[in-house]
């Protein structure tokens, strides 16, 4: 699906993760919502982007010579305009922290729009205070030379239980972080925008005082 800058500022500020979970189920992808302990920095912090992938496993050292970075600086110097960085680290157990503030600075300066790791995050203060999106496993202080490595990017990965790909688009939100395979992409936001709809309706006419089961019934919504 091929969206613009424009496209995803605007659909940004109408999706929301839950009816894109609800959405995908009905199209029989029942996998596509993160694990809950990924989180986000900021509670108020929306994301929507493709996203662009990379895979850690742990390490112990670092032989003499190496650059330990080399994969995840070649992956954040080539990121676009409303890319999202999306970190396999195998969840927050293994200690590796691979996202901080010297790779925010230089994600949003490419353009991109935000970051997704099942792994830990440092420096969150100072993220925050960029308002850059951050979605992550869990804080730790540990740099990840010498405890973690990205082995390879822009290749399918798992993060937090979901299988992404690069292209595949990722919404987040205060609910969660949903994964939107590109080759469903343009029949799920349209069934999403759809089903927002019925929604506005169910609501307007429960505050009016009306019956839940009458208006399920009308509009098939909950």
């Amino acid at each position: 699906m091929s969206l613009s800058s424009p496209d995803f500022k605007s659909l940004k500020n109408t999706l929301y993760s839950a009816v894109l979970s609800d959405v995908l189920d009905s199209m029989g992808h029942r996998n596509q919502a993160m694990r809950p302990f990924v989180r986000p920095l900021d509670d108020h912090a929306t994301l929507f982007g493709r996203a662009r992938t990379g895979y850690f496993m742990k390490t112990f050292s670092v032989a003499e010579g190496e650059n330990p970075y080399e994969h995840e600086i070649a992956l954040i110097d080539d990121l676009k305009p409303d890319d999202i960085v999306v970190l396999g680290c195998d969840g927050p157990t293994t200690r590796i922290a691979p996202w901080g503030e010297l790779l925010s600075t230089a994600s949003q300066h490419r353009g991109a729009t935000g970051c997704v790791t099942d792994g830990l995050v440092r420096d969150t203060r100072q993220i925050r205070e960029m308002g850059f999106p951050v979605f992550h496993g869990g804080f730790g202080p540990l740099d990840s030379r010498g405890r973690g490595k990205m082995m390879n990017y822009d290749l399918p990965i798992q993060c937090a239980g979901v299988t992404v790909c690069p292209g595949d688009l990722v919404f987040g939100d205060v609910d969660g972080v949903v994964v939107i395979p590109a080759a469903i992409a343009a029949e799920a936001i349209e069934k999403a925008l759809h089903k927002i709809t019925q929604e506005d309706h169910t609501r307007e006419e429960l505050a009016r005082g009306l019956l839940l089961g009458d208006v399920y019934r009308k509009y098939g919504v909950l």
